[in-house]
C-alpha cells in the first residue's frame, strides 16, 4: 500500500483550501503579508505537490503598504463551478485590539495558471470566506462574524447570504446560521453537500494548541446545523506527544474514485522547545462516511497521523526543484515572495545586470510599506543558506546582506555596511520581539573585498552565520543565536506566519544604493 506522508505542504502554508477539478488537485493556503498573496499548489495523486501559482499578483488585487505583521490575506477559498474558478480572501488591515478591519474580496479565471480577475468587494463582516456552489445553480458565501462588543462572544458565528454572479455582489438576507460547538472560537467555514445533507466544516478552538476541526450538517443551507456527536473530526489538544500539533481548519475533497480526505492546518514544534520555527502548515488525513451520515477518521480517533493511505490513483512525482537559484531569468523563482507590495524596476531589477538578482536600497526593516528583501520559506528544522554580493555602502545608513527572519520585530541579519573605522564592514544586526540589538564587537572590516559570500546555517533552534572571501574557506561570525524567536509561540502578540530565509538591501540615506547577488542557494539537511 501506498502512503502519503504529513504535512505534504512544509513551511509557512496555513489554512488550506482544497479543491479538485477533473483529475487534478489543488490547495490554497494563506500568505499573509507576503506578496504575492495566496500559494496554490497542484498534485494528481495527493501524495506529491508543486507550488505553480501565487494568483494575487498585482497591487490592483492586493495593496498591503502599512499591514501590520500577519495581516494581509488570511484563509483564502479555492472553488470551482462551470469552467470558471473562484478565489475568495481577506485583506486584514487591522487585527490587535477588540476592533478587526476585514475586508472580503472575490477574484475568478478559467485558467488557473493565467491572470486573475481584478477584485470584486463582498464585506467586512469577518474573516476566513468561503463559497459554496449549490447543485441548483445558486452561490451562498460565508463568513465569520467578528464581535468587537464587551462581554460578547467575539467569535459570534457562521454568516450566510447568496452571491448574484450577474449583479457581483451579494444579495439577500444575511443569516447567522451556527453559534459553534462547545469548543468556541469557531471561524474557517466551508459548506458541502453529500446525500441530502448540507455540511458545515469549521475550524474551532483558536489556531494553536486547541485547534480542532469541527463537523456539523443540515438538512436546509439555513440551518438548523446539528453538531456530530462525535466531535470534533480531527484534533491534536489531548496528546502533547503528538508529531503534528494544532490540528484544525480542514478542508474536504473526494478523489475520481469516491475515496475522500481532508486536508488540516498543522504545526510541528521544535523538540524540547515547544516553538513551530516552520510555522503552520499543511496536512492531509483519509476520512470515510459512517452509516449514520458522519465523517470520520479513516484510521480510527481523532487525532492527525504522520502517514496516511493514499488514494487509488498512479503516482506522480515532480520534478526536484535545484537548490541554487543563479538569477539566469528574468523572473524571480516562484519560491520567492516580498514584503507587502511587489518590487518593481525601481527597487528590484533582474535585467540590469545579466545572471544577477539587484536590490536597490529601500526602507528599514520595520517598515510596512517598501522594503527591498527577497526571501523563501524556511521549510526544514535543519538547513543551510548561502549568497554571494557585490556592494560598495558609502555610509551606516547604507546596508545589504543576509537575513533570516519572522516578520519586523524579529531577525537576525547579517549585513555588510560602512563604518568610519572599519570602513566597509560586516556584522551582525538583530531584533528581538522588537528590541533591536547590534553585534559590535563581532564586526570585521572586509575593506577592499569586492565580494563577500554569506552563509547561514540553522540547526533546530540553533542559528550560526558565516562569511567567506572566496566561497570555500568559511569564518563564523558571532555567537550560535536563538532562532526559535522566530516562531508563532514566541512573546503574546498574535503572530501567524513562519521563518523565511533570504536577501535584503536598505537605504536610510534615499539614494537607493544597490547590492549585487550572485546566487541564492538554499540547501536541506536529510533528519
Amino acid at each position: 500500500m501506498k502512503y502519503i506522508n504529513n504535512p505534504i505542504l512544509k513551511g509557512f502554508n496555513p489554512d488550506p483550501s482544497i479543491l479538485r477539478v477533473g483529475d487534478d488537485y489543488y490547495i490554497a493556503t494563506s500568505t499573509f503579508e507576503w506578496f504575492p498573496g495566496v500559494q496554490i499548489h497542484h498534485s494528481k495523486d495527493l501524495i506529491n505537490w508543486k507550488l505553480i501559482t501565487h494568483p494575487l499578483n498585482r497591487i490592483s488585487q492586493l495593496d498591503m503598504r502599512g499591514n501590520p505583521s500577519s495581516g494581509g490575506v488570511w484563509a483564502p477559498c479555492l472553488s470551482y463551478d462551470n469552467g470558471t474558478f473562484y478565489l475568495i480572501y481577506t485583506d486584514v488591515k487591522s487585527l490587535h485590539g477588540i476592533f478587526k478591519d476585514t475586508h472580503n474580496y472575490l477574484v475568478t479565471t478559467k485558467d488557473i495558471l493565467g491572470q486573475w480577475s481584478e477584485p470584486i468587494y463582498l464585506n467586512s463582516s469577518g474573516f476566513d470566506p468561503s463559497l459554496f456552489h449549490d447543485d441548483d445553480g445558486r452561490k451562498w458565501f460565508v463568513n465569520m462574524i467578528w464581535e468587537h462588543r464587551e462581554e460578547k462572544n467575539s467569535f459570534a458565528g457562521i454568516v450566510l447570504q447568496e452571491y448574484s454572479s450577474d449583479e457581483k455582489q451579494l444579495v439577500g438576507t444575511k443569516m447567522n446560521i451556527f453559534l459553534g460547538s462547545e469548543i468556541k472560537r469557531t471561524e474557517g467555514p466551508h459548506l458541502y453537500k453529500h446525500n441530502g445533507y448540507y455540511y458545515l466544516m469549521t475550524a474551532e478552538g483558536g489556531t494553536s494548541w486547541e485547534h480542532a476541526v469541527t463537523v456539523a450538517r443540515s438538512r436546509s443551507i439555513t440551518g438548523p446545523y446539528e453538531i456530530c456527536p462525535d466531535n470534533p473530526l480531527i484534533t491534536s489538544v489531548n496528546n502533547p506527544t503528538l508529531e503534528l500539533q494544532k490540528a484544525g481548519h480542514g478542508s474536504l475533497v473526494e478523489t475520481q474514485n469516491k475515496e475522500w480526505y481532508v486536508v488540516h492546518l498543522c504545526g510541528r514544534p521544535l523538540p524540547s522547545r515547544g516553538r513551530c520555527t516552520l510555522g503552520r502548515e499543511t496536512a492531509i488525513q483519509k476520512v470515510e462516511w459512517t452509516k449514520e451520515g458522519w465523517l470520520r477518521l479513516s484510521q480510527g480517533g481523532n487525532e492527525p497521523f504522520l502517514q496516511v493511505p493514499a488514494p487509488k490513483l498512479p503516482e506522480h512525482p515532480w520534478k526536484t526543484e535545484p537548490e541554487r537559484e543563479d538569477f539566469d531569468s528574468e523572473t524571480l523563482n516562484i519560491n520567492f515572495q516580498t514584503l507587502r507590495v511587489p518590487l518593481g524596476e525601481d527597487s528590484l531589477s533582474l535585467k540590469e545586470r545579466s545572471g544577477f538578482l539587484r536590490l536597490k536600497g529601500q526602507e528599514s526593516l520595520s517598515s510596512l510599506f517598501k522594503q527591498s528583501l527577497v526571501a523563501r520559506r524556511q521549510q526544514s528544522f535543519c538547513y543551510t543558506a548561502t549568497t554571494v554580493l557585490e556592494y560598495n555602502p558609502e555610509s551606516s545608513k547604507q546596508m545589504a546582506g543576509l537575513i533570516s527572519l519572522y516578520d519586523t520585530e524579529n531577525f537576525y541579519y547579517l549585513r555588510i555596511s560602512n563604518d568610519e573605522k572599519l570602513g566597509k564592514c560586516l556584522g551582525i544586526i538583530a531584533c528581538d520581539n522588537g528590541i533591536y540589538r547590534q553585534y559590535i564587537k563581532d564586526e570585521v572590516s572586509i575593506d577592499g573585498w569586492d565580494k563577500c559570500y554569506l552563509r547561514v546555517q540553522v540547526d533546530y533552534d540553533k542559528l550560526q552565520f558565516f562569511y567567506s572571501m572566496d566561497g570555500e574557506n568559511w569564518i563564523t561570525i558571532g555567537e550560535v543565536l536563538d532562532s526559535s524567536i522566530m516562531s508563532d509561540e514566541y512573546k503574546d502578540k498574535l503572530r501567524f506566519t513562519g521563518s523565511f530565509v533570504g536577501m535584503c538591501c536598505q537605504d536610510l540615506d534615499g539614494t537607493k544604493r544597490y547590492a549585487d547577488f550572485d546566487f541564492f542557494e538554499y540547501v536541506e539537511k536529510r533528519l
